[in-house]
């Protein structure tokens, strides 16, 4: 491969001195003058009719200055089918419904103020399982929305989530073996370090300034817009101002009720408010990775080569409709395009329950299919008496095939992640013992170009260059901790010539910076390294174009290099940047040198049939574990864990890696403890005390293999990496758990409680 200066370096994150020496400005950090506070009183029950609010008692409190409710607040309604509002009126469907809201000058007065509230119920009976919320007579969450051909109400959403390749009973019928199961995963939470919060405040013309955390900020945007239109302020201005981003892990990619909140109590009030949640309200206010129900059908023929896939899912989609709702669209990708599959079928159905809504979640409902898929291969190879490492290399994608959803397979290092997993492994050698240690494997696919699950997949750069070659690019990307801040300077000074460390970039403010989609689906470093790679390249055509004439030499022969412009041909014609830079201004009728790009990838929307080619290119891995499983208690111990990834080229290997391990030690954890934990309804576990998350005394050490396939679409060879390296841990840790005892855990997390019970259901037999 190509040998660069920066690009593939080892640099670290532009950031990092600023936020571990504590001077980076998170949302929690950031006051206003005259700013006021706001709380939020929820709800008491699961399901209920409100009969009445009572706000006397905290309106004469001294220091409030606003309370609100869903009877004094004009109609917003947002979310994915627009079926929630910020503060509720006639009726509550979940314990975290917001039903009334405080603007004070100190946080506690509002606390207290909220206290004050009296609200009556008319109580509601309540459904908290999706398989009994579909059943004829069930309470319905939303009595207005209608489902069926009969357009009657219904609890299950109307989406058609359905996707037919080939002839499944065909498949089937020439299976030799088949193997059906169902599996369960359940809700887990981001556990961002940094909890959510706003400020909103409104100018004398009634623009409004947010500052927020969210990873959407175009989307968000839009979406507040549309909530000042709905105030009676149409044609006003929303400008959002990014804070640092204390984890995000796709908690912030939709817009929540508690911003538009601080928005009506800034605009009743006339004051910045501001509202930052508990850790209390991170848990049970925001929005966690759904929960799912899946049955699954695999066969293959005697030789081990797949036959059809046939998964029907049903999802928990909690009171109201937000991204999580989405997620079979990316359950689709594994069940369609993991493996060579001829014959899929996947038909799934979002429920509506009086239990939380689920939200984005790194890998966006790829892990819960790909626990159910992976976890079936090794079993199914069981059938067929074939070695799982041999029957997924028998499987494995290829590079130009195309998959049954229509997926234009490119670049594909699959094989190569398996083979290198198989080999730190010792497979041959350490598999099948059966002596309370085992080792499993198990693969991914994801998107590695972009995703188009909006019209647009693109983003915006625009590239400034002063005088003394100070590159400014400035980017429509979200860095929320990963680094793409980090990445994109690299891959502007290496299509420029220059260090590093003459690139600034800015990313937080929507008045300076162009649009994009929002980070999301891995797409940040592929596409905004794109856009700011094409950026960079109209802005290197300049500056060529203005050394030519002071070096006397055409600009195709002309070259960048460390800050020094030089002939290709005659070494000896050579002047530093800075001076081209200058002299820009000086040529006939002067020069200003910047460009701007939107880069918006060739990649396709999913048709009806959700088909189609939904990213650039994709990205495998392979995830390999060693585990020791003590039988008399039930503790899984890590020893190895391995994850090879195909990255098309590492941008920075350090961050990769960073991502690999971030993302493995999130998988572990929902593998073996994570959950957030409802009853009826209710989050009982809203702390870091009784949700459980991995410790840095947890972690296992985890090596990252990088497997190169130098990417012809990605910024200099480059995909996506964020998602994937959580995919296929729960699968692989549970097919070791099976390798080391004989038992399959086939719902999430796999607890030492489940292994003794099924050791001891397997021992009775």
């Amino acid at each position: 491969m190509t040998e660069f200066i920066n690009v593939g370096k080892r640099i670290p994150k532009s950031d990092a001195q600023e936020k571990v020496t504590g001077k980076a400005i998170y949302i929690q950090d950031l006051k206003i003058p005259g700013m006021l506070w706001g709380k939020i009183l929820y709800s008491h029950h699961p399901h209920a009719r409100i009969l009445n609010i009572d706000t006397s008692e905290a309106e004469k409190l001294p220091g409030v200055k606003a309370v609100l409710t869903g009877y004094n607040i004009p109609t917003i309604k947002f979310g994915f089918y627009k079926d929630n509002t910020p503060l509720k009126s006639n009726k509550v469907c979940s314990y975290r419904d917001e039903v009334a809201a405080v603007a004070a000058i100190d946080p506690d007065i509002a606390e207290e103020a909220i206290n004050l509230i009296k609200v009556e119920y008319e109580l509601l009976p309540p459904v908290f399982d999706p398989e009994e919320a579909m059943k004829e007579g069930a309470p319905l969450i939303h009595e207005d929305h209608l489902g069926g051909k009969e357009k009657k109400p219904t609890n299950i959403l109307n989406i058609p989530w359905k996707l037919v390749a080939g002839d499944v009973e065909e498949g089937r019928k020439n299976s030799d073996y088949v193997a059906e199961n169902r599996f369960k995963v359940t809700w887990v939470t981001h556990c961002c370090m940094g909890t959510s919060g706003c400020i909103a405040q409104f100018d004398p013309r009634d623009n409004l300034t947010i500052y927020s955390n969210t990873q959407i900020p175009s989307l968000a945007q839009r979406d507040f817009t549309e909530a000042l239109s709905a105030m009676g302020l149409q044609g006003k201005k929303v400008r959002l101002i990014k804070a640092t981003i204390g984890g995000a892990f796709g908690s912030k990619l939709d817009t929540y009720p508690y911003e538009y909140i601080a928005i009506l109590l800034a605009h009743r009030t006339r004051k910045p408010v501001k509202i930052i949640f508990s850790r209390e309200e991170e848990f049970f206010a925001t929005s966690p990775r759904q929960a799912a129900i899946i049955d699954i059908a695999q066969g293959c023929k005697k030789d081990g080569t797949l036959t059809f896939r046939d998964v029907r899912m049903v999802l928990d989609n909690g009171a109201y409709t937000s991204w999580g709702a989405t997620t079979p669209s990316v359950m689709m990708m594994p069940i369609s395009s993991l493996y060579k599959v001829p014959h899929v079928r996947y038909v799934a159905k979002c429920v509506y329950t009086n239990n939380t809504y689920s939200q984005a979640f790194r890998g966006y409902g790829n892990p819960q299919a790909t626990f159910a898929i992976e976890s079936q291969i090794d079993s199914l190879a069981e059938m067929a008496g074939i070695d799982p490492l041999d029957f997924r290399l028998r499987n494995a994608n290829t590079p130009g095939e195309v998959t049954p959803q229509r997926f234009k397979v490119g670049t594909c290092g699959l094989r190569e992640c398996i083979d290198a997993v198989a080999q730190r492994l010792d497979w041959r050698q350490n598999r099948g013992k059966r002596d309370g240690r085992g080792v499993g494997m198990a693969s991914l696919i994801h998107v590695g170009g972009g995703a188009r699950v909006y019209k647009s997949d693109g983003c915006g750069t625009i590239i400034k260059v002063d005088d003394f070659g100070t590159v400014n690019v400035i980017t429509g990307a979200t860095d929320m901790g990963q680094g793409a801040d980090t990445v994109i300077a690299q891959i502007v000074a290496e299509e420029l010539g220059v260090r590093i460390q003459d690139v600034v970039v800015t990313h937080t403010d929507t008045d300076i910076c162009p649009w994009d989609v929002g980070a999301h689906a891995s797409r940040t470093t592929f596409v905004a390294g794109n856009s700011a790679k094409m950026a960079a390249k109209k802005v290197k055509e300049q500056l060529l174009e203005v050394a030519s004439r002071s070096l006397g030499e055409v600009p195709e022969n002309l070259e960048i290099r460390d800050r020094m412009v030089f002939s290709k041909i005659d070494p000896e014609k050579k002047s530093p940047l800075g001076k081209v830079l200058r002299a820009a201004h000086y040529t006939t009728g002067g020069k200003m040198v910047m460009a701007e790009y939107f880069y918006d990838p060739p990649n396709e929307n999913l048709d009806k049939e959700f088909k189609g080619n939904l990213s650039v290119t994709y990205a495998y891995g392979t995830h390999g574990v060693e585990v020791e499983v003590d039988k008399t208690t039930g503790q899984v111990n890590i020893l190895k864990y391995i994850a090879a990834h195909d990255v098309g080229r590492a941008v920075n290997p350090m961050l990769l890696e960073g991502q690999v391990y971030g993302g493995a030690a999130m998988g572990i954890g929902y593998a073996l403890m994570e959950q957030l934990v409802l009853n009826n309804g209710k989050v009982i576990n809203p702390d870091f005390r009784d949700y459980k998350i991995l410790t840095a005394s947890d972690i296992p050490t985890i090596e990252a293999i990088t497997i190169e396939t130098d990417d012809p679409f990605g910024p200099f060879g480059a995909k996506g990496i964020g998602e994937p390296g959580l995919v296929p841990t729960a699968p692989a840790i549970a097919n070791a758990i099976y390798d080391a005892i004989g038992v399959r855990i086939k719902d999430l997390p796999i607890t030492p409680e489940k292994i003794l019970a099924a050791l001891k259901g397997k021992d009775s037999k």
